[in-house]
């Protein structure tokens, strides 16, 4: 399968304050074999300024073709993916968080295996190889692994990462699925729905992570893991 473009689908909740800076690094970074950008941005009925900061970096960015939506209500980043994977036009799509804790300059690292003929589906993985993790909470890095364990289990797959941001799906197989996950449980859903396409080919790949503290932004919290537990539970080993 030729690869054209690739969308890349940011949801946004209150990232008025760094969205420019993660839209720049998206616009830099040059992607193997001329493949174009397609960047889509969901606002997920942010409270701050976030719709203006996006409409100004359109209007000054003309060359990076940027598709912005938005949510009349709050409902969750999974509902916000939902909107972008619905819009996505290239044969590829990644997903990309509106923060810094990602670095836009590895999608390529996820593309090869794609572009190789080898993969339909690339993870990225904060917990393999040698680029760079920033040392934060050492009960979020238990609570992460468990979770990946448990969906491993469940999806018989032999991830490191399952709660990974960086996903890089082919669009067709992803807009097939129904996804009914909000929140933080698209992770969960949307590992065990692919896992169960015939013939499936998933890899992944070792990334960087920036992560932020709470002070910083970051918006993930206990609540979130135990729904991801009951996720893992519905959509990988009752398969609903």
């Amino acid at each position: 399968m030729e690869l054209n473009k690739l969308s890349i689908i940011i949801p946004a909740y209150n990232e008025a304050a760094t969205i420019h800076l993660i839209l720049d690094k998206v616009k830099e970074v040059k992607i193997i074999n001329e493949i174009e950008k397609e960047v889509i941005i969901v606002n997920d009925y942010s409270t701050d300024s976030t719709k203006e900061a996006v409409q100004e970096y359109i209007n000054k960015n003309p060359e990076l073709p940027i598709a912005y939506f938005e949510h009349e209500v709050n409902k969750g980043k999974g509902a916000a993916l939902h909107t972008g994977i619905s819009k996505a036009t290239g044969e590829y799509l990644i997903i990309q968080d509106a923060d810094l804790e990602y670095d836009p300059n590895e999608y390529n690292q996820l593309l090869k295996p794609v572009v190789n003929g080898f993969a339909d589906v690339v993870y990225g993985s904060r917990f393999m190889g040698s680029n760079p993790h920033r040392i934060l909470f050492f009960w979020h890095t238990i609570g992460n692994k468990f979770l990946t364990t448990l969906s491993n289990m469940s999806t018989n797959l032999n991830l490191t990462d399952m709660e990974t941001c960086y996903k890089l799906f082919k669009t067709s197989m992803i807009q097939g699925l129904t996804l009914k996950e909000n929140r933080f449980g698209f992770e969960p859903e949307v590992t065990a729905k692919i896992s169960r396409i015939p013939k499936i080919r998933i890899y992944e790949v070792g990334i960087s992570y920036y992560g932020r503290t709470y002070e910083e932004g970051k918006k993930i919290n206990w609540k979130d893991g135990f729904r991801a537990i009951y996720c893992i539970l519905k959509y990988g080993i009752f398969k609903l």
